[in-house]
């Protein structure tokens, strides 16, 4: 169960890494417009923001790739720790933002945090 556990944090935590580069270097891109839902005029005056919104993403990237890396108990912790960030985000996210971010955040980070503890 560790090495499912281990994927689905990966998972999670590349989700995040992607979520970085969209917003903070293709946040003007197409592509990102089309996944924010947001037009060309907004994508270019929210740039800055989309790009501290995007740095906190990569703290959470950061959290779960380091768990990912350290040894128990630190790793598991670093875990424990970005996964609960992850899921608290994304609800925040979906309640203000978009449902979309309900399958894109929340229900990843839930199947990762049910497995790291029955691994546990």
């Amino acid at each position: 169960m560790t090495i499912v556990a281990d994927i689905l944090v990966g998972l999670v935590a590349l989700i995040h890494l992607y979520i970085v580069v969209l917003e903070m270097f293709l946040w003007t891109s197409p592509r990102a417009r089309a996944g924010f839902g947001t037009t060309k005029e907004f994508a270019e005056e929210s740039k800055t923001l989309a790009a501290n919104q995007g740095l906190y993403n990569g703290f959470l990237a950061l959290a779960l790739v380091w768990g990912l890396i350290a040894s128990d108990p630190t790793g598991f912790q670093l875990k424990l720790y970005g996964i609960v960030c992850v899921i608290i985000a994304g609800l925040y996210g979906a309640a203000t933002a978009s449902k979309r971010i309900l399958f894109v955040q929340v229900v990843p980070g839930t199947l990762a945090l049910i497995a790291l503890l029955l691994a546990r």
